[in-house]
């Protein structure tokens, strides 16, 4: 099995090199790494309605969608993330708790009360510190969970939370659960650096035949299309998004204004704005205007550039309107 320290923290770049040290290395690998400050998304989820839009655009945290499915999760570099990658023979591959096992073990050596508890956590005193998800591919299968040891616990909480009144759709939904961080449980303190060997260490005596391996400038470069070409598109962490309604109701100086979208793959496909606001043009040229375009900010406002919004809302800004859409 190969063994891989990966350095890198650019979120795109990473949920890439998940996918490509499961479908392009032949041998097995178990992967160590962090992202800088990221949500990942679960495969068939709507995006949008999983983070808290005003949060993450201000503290300019990464959206990315992953390749397995599951619930959102919010990572940064207080987090530490594992990849086992297994071939195998069908679906019995999938085996949350063998995966997450060789993590169990290091925590409970170290003193703490970890188990694997429920489909897919690890916990400590009943509070999550690990969600895990799985995808089979072929003759193979990818697992890959999240280690709370040091995270902003205030982030993780804002920049998922969401109102559930703005979305009607059928994606997989995220359920909240209590969390801790590993470090709080420790009896000695560490690094997460400190803690990221452990970890290293212990896999490397616990399966046959591991070594360590540092990707080729080879890999490097074909991981980096795949981040480009897929992961850091629209197309993939939006647009693959199931169909879905969206409503809201933000009140303003100039009135209220209540924006109702329905999206299919990412586009906007019909629009409607009520509210008690004065107007002058008949907002339906801008309603037009919106349809047909990707439910992403920069997209709207390269359409809206042409009007000047104040002679269809009165004493309403375009911020204002776009606030209304997200």
């Amino acid at each position: 099995m190969l063994c891989i320290f990966h350095k890198s923290t650019d979120p795109y770049f990473n949920i890439a090199t998940d996918e490509y040290i499961f479908k392009y290395l032949n041998e097995d690998c178990f992967m160590l790494w962090q992202n800088d400050n990221a949500i990942i998304v679960g495969k068939h989820q709507n995006t949008l309605s999983e983070i808290n839009y005003d949060y993450v655009k201000s503290h300019g945290i990464h959206v990315v969608r992953r390749l397995s499915g599951g619930g959102a999760v919010y990572h940064d570099l207080g987090n530490l993330n594992f990849s086992f990658t297994a071939t195998g023979k069908d679906s019995s591959l999938i085996d949350f708790e063998k995966y997450t096992r060789p993590i169990v073990e290091v925590l409970n050596e170290m003193g703490v009360p970890a188990k694997f508890e429920g489909r897919n956590d690890i916990t400590i005193d009943g509070k999550k510190i690990s969600g895990n998800a799985e995808h089979i591919y072929k003759n193979k299968i990818l697992h890959h969970g999240t280690l709370l040891f040091s995270s902003e616990m205030k982030n993780v909480s804002e920049a998922l939370r969401i109102n559930p009144l703005k979305y009607q759709d059928k994606a997989v939904k995220s359920i909240p659960k209590r969390v801790t961080n590993i470090s709080d449980h420790l009896k000695t303190p560490m690094t997460i650096e400190e803690f990221t060997h452990k970890i290293m260490d212990h896999v490397m005596h616990s399966f046959r035949d591991c070594k360590m391996y540092e990707f080729t400038p080879e890999d490097l470069k074909r991981i980096g299309e795949l981040r480009d070409k897929k992961y850091a598109t629209y197309e993939w962490n939006y647009g693959y998004s199931p169909d879905y309604n969206f409503k809201k109701a933000v009140k303003v100086p100039g009135g209220l204004i209540e924006m109702h979208l329905e999206v299919e793959n990412g586009i906007i496909t019909k629009a409607k704005i009520f509210g008690d606001f004065f107007h002058v043009h008949d907002i339906d040229e801008i309603e037009r205007a919106i349809e047909n375009t990707p439910h992403d900010e920069k997209s709207i406002r390269q359409k809206l550039e042409k009007y000047n919004i104040a002679e269809y809302f009165a004493n309403i800004s375009e911020e204002e309107l776009i606030s209304a859409m997200f």
